[in-house]
């Protein structure tokens, strides 16, 4: 009886066909679970980098403003990287995003109101779904996912206890174009536009502020204020006032300076003029 054998080549091909099918498959589960684990966390981390390049991006522009508003420095230019989004001018001439007002009873007994746009030069991120706004000399931040909003940077409102003077200061921002977005590398071009000094003296009565969020509904950075006016500041929450769908409602506050010793407002504004990107 003769058996029949393969031959030793034949069995070393088995063997290499084998192998490279066990070890092409190796690879390509590899690249698969990378794909589906490491590909979005890549991404994640890049949209989370872009944002916090973004926040510095921002007070790196709150700086520009101080200068411009407080320093006289009649012209700033600032070259900034955005990536993952735009960032977008709301300003008087396009749509605005809010107010503040400010009322009370001056010293002749004649009522006052003094009201200030919100204009603010947004950051949206299309990857995190964050919104980032300096507006009226603040950076605020929001997620859109989910309700809230925290202040990044203050804007420079003061109260002095010892001769009970409220200080605000309202910057606004401006453009002869009516829309400006941009994204990539940009040259943000700022100059001083129009600005307004005025002292309230002897005030008795109480001075209130109404802050009113984004009348479409969309941008509610109202936590971030809240805090800063509550916490800060020391304001009084009052009730809010409701307002017509889809407006949030307007919240109210009283100044601290209704302590029985004759209060001093000074109101200051500035319009930035943003003449490019």
């Amino acid at each position: 009886m003769t058996i029949l054998r393969k031959s030793d080549s034949a069995e070393r091909g088995a063997s290499e066909a084998i192998g490279f099918m066990l070890i092409f498959a190796m690879v390509i589960a590899g690249i698969g679970l990378v794909t589906l684990y490491g590909y979005p966390i890549l991404l994640q981390q890049q949209s989370t980098a872009n944002e916090r390049i973004m926040e510095k991006n921002m007070i790196v522009l709150q700086n520009d403003l101080k200068s411009l508003a407080y320093k006289t420095v009649p012209y700033k230019e600032t070259s900034l990287k955005i990536d993952g989004g735009a960032v977008t001018l709301y300003g008087p001439v396009a749509p605005v995003t809010g107010n503040i007002t400010v009322t009370f009873i001056d010293s002749l007994g004649n009522p006052r109101t003094r009201s200030f746009n919100l204009s603010e030069l947004r950051y949206s991120s299309l990857d995190a779904q964050t919104d980032i706004s300096l507006q009226n000399g603040a950076v605020v931040k929001r997620q859109n996912l989910v309700q809230g909003s925290v202040m990044l940077a203050e804007p420079r409102w003061f109260h002095d206890n010892v001769t009970n003077t409220m200080v605000l200061n309202f910057i606004s921002v401006n453009s002869t174009n009516s829309y400006l977005a941009k994204s990539g590398i940009v040259t943000v071009q700022e100059g001083l536009g129009q600005t307004n000094y005025t002292i309230y003296s002897s005030i008795n009565s109480p001075i209130y502020l109404y802050y009113t969020p984004d009348p479409t509904g969309t941008e509610d950075f109202t936590t971030g204020w809240d805090n800063y006016f509550v916490n800060t500041m020391k304001m009084t929450p009052q009730a809010d006032i409701p307002n017509p769908p889809p407006m949030l409602p307007t919240k109210k506050y009283q100044l601290p300076t209704f302590t029985g010793q004759p209060a001093t407002l000074v109101i200051k504004s500035y319009e930035i003029l943003i003449n490019s990107f």
